[in-house]
């Protein structure tokens, strides 16, 4: 039984749905003693996170609700409880609902650990306690405000900066603008307001931010921030109002840490390379990075720090969880002291196409057999996570999402004619792949 994505659980919510959170609450409260729970504003997330509750109850575990809360909020919080489960969706559209477990270091559950929640619901060898042994859940409405007076911490200085903040009516709503306005910003507020229908595109891209660009120039203000649903990615608007590409941003975060090594995925810029980091790679999604941060600390290696291509930051002095309100209060501090538009500018650049096209993982091994065609002209063919294909001036990566029933294909280059033969080798490798395979159906 395969439940759990690259990050977390995510699908439409019906009556199948629910009641797979009932059964992972019960598989969860059968292998740890305390937990909390969050959740993000969607329609359904009372209904999912009171059927994962329920479970979880019925084990006999120890139970607190923190209420609607972002993603990195309720991971901070989750060190006080032996694990945390998020109820979201992230950035998928409203119909979807989700559940993202997590451990006390901010982590999410690893391979070993969503195996064993799958085995024991798939054996159904989860078991419900007596009912003197049914605890009552406790609220928790302390976590916002813990996770910010942390934050706080790491900013005395007060900041004087004109801030344009966009919470898509997410999670973030309660604690972003409030927190920087604790860091001296003048903030202007934009769908800061919780509710379950959003009101533009719920993930932070560059398409999606028209509205948080023009009120940037209009407001003179000096950055512009924008989350997903549950406030664990961000993206940034500089003072002249141009979408901030997120590897760069990356770089940024990495540069103002003073970090030596960056975690990021397959799918990140060739640019972190070449401005010195000692870079390592993994599978795409945060909680791979998580684990490699993780292995990190039991090193003791020092001046690391992990983020994604997708907005996904990790700072490891707080959580190893990704932290978009950290981040917000990173980039606001940085922004406070120079242009963010000088700084971007000196981050070299590279031309990047990013795409997707439907179908699953079932063609990849006859899409490495086609890759390795180009492996006479000088390439290396990486299978750390789908199939990425390495050039001295560029590379193509083909790759199943792990969370929405398709291929994805991004390639980089150092010039545009040169992503451009890549992107399109991606596009002709699925597109003949699926074409076949139809073909073998027949």
């Amino acid at each position: 039984m395969k439940l759990f994505g690259s990050s977390g659980i995510r699908k439409v919510v019906d009556r199948e749905f629910l009641q797979l959170m009932f059964d992972i609450g019960l598989a969860v409260g059968n292998s740890y003693n305390s937990a909390i729970l969050g959740c993000d504003t969607r329609t359904s997330s009372d209904a999912v996170r009171y059927s994962f509750l329920s479970g979880l109850l019925s084990a006999g575990a120890e139970a607190s609700s923190a209420g609607v809360i972002p993603t990195p909020t309720l991971a901070y919080a989750t060190r006080h409880f032996e694990a945390g489960a998020m109820v979201t969706a992230s950035h998928n559209p409203p119909q979807y609902n989700g559940i993202k477990l997590i451990n006390p270091d901010g982590s999410a559950f690893d391979a070993a650990q969503r195996e064993q929640v799958e085995q024991m619901i798939s054996n159904k060898a989860s078991t419900t306690a007596r009912w003197e042994e049914i605890k009552n859940c406790a609220d928790y409405p302390e976590a916002i405000e813990q996770h910010v007076e942390r934050i706080l911490a790491d900013f005395p200085a007060r900041l004087e900066l004109r801030v344009v903040v966009d919470c898509v009516c997410g999670a973030a709503s309660a604690v972003t603008s409030y927190l920087l306005t604790r860091l001296g910003c003048n903030v202007i507020p934009l769908n800061c307001q919780p509710g379950g229908h959003f009101p533009r595109e719920i993930e932070p891209t560059a398409e999606n931010l028209g509205e948080v660009a023009a009120t940037v120039k209009s407001e003179g203000a000096g950055l512009g921030i924008a989350h997903d649903g549950d406030g664990d990615r961000i993206a940034v608007i500089d003072e002249n109002g141009r979408f901030v590409a997120q590897d760069k941003l990356m770089a940024l975060f990495a540069r103002e840490l003073g970090a030596r090594k960056v975690i990021t995925t397959v799918d990140a810029s060739m640019l972190i390379d070449e401005l010195g980091f000692d870079v390592v790679r993994t599978r795409v999604g945060d909680a791979f990075v998580s684990d490699e941060l993780r292995h990190c600390a039991r090193k003791n290696v020092e001046g690391e720090f992990g983020g994604e291509s997708s907005g996904c930051f990790i700072f490891p002095r707080i959580s190893l969880c990704p932290d978009a309100i950290y981040a917000a209060a990173t980039i606001a501090h940085i922004a406070s002291e120079n242009r963010i538009s000088s700084l971007i500018d000196q981050i070299p650049s590279y031309p990047i196409l990013r795409g997707a096209i439907p179908g699953d993982n079932a063609i990849m091994n006859e899409a490495e057999n086609s890759l390795e065609k180009q492996l006479e002209s000088g390439g290396r063919l990486e299978t750390t996570d789908g199939l990425r294909l390495a050039f001295n001036d560029g590379w193509l990566l083909i790759r199943p999402s792990g969370t929405e029933p398709k291929i994805r294909i991004t390639a980089e280059a150092t010039s545009e004619q040169r992503v451009k033969e890549l992107y399109d080798l991606g596009i002709k490798t699925v597109e003949e792949c699926l074409i076949r395979r139809e073909r073998a159906k027949t």
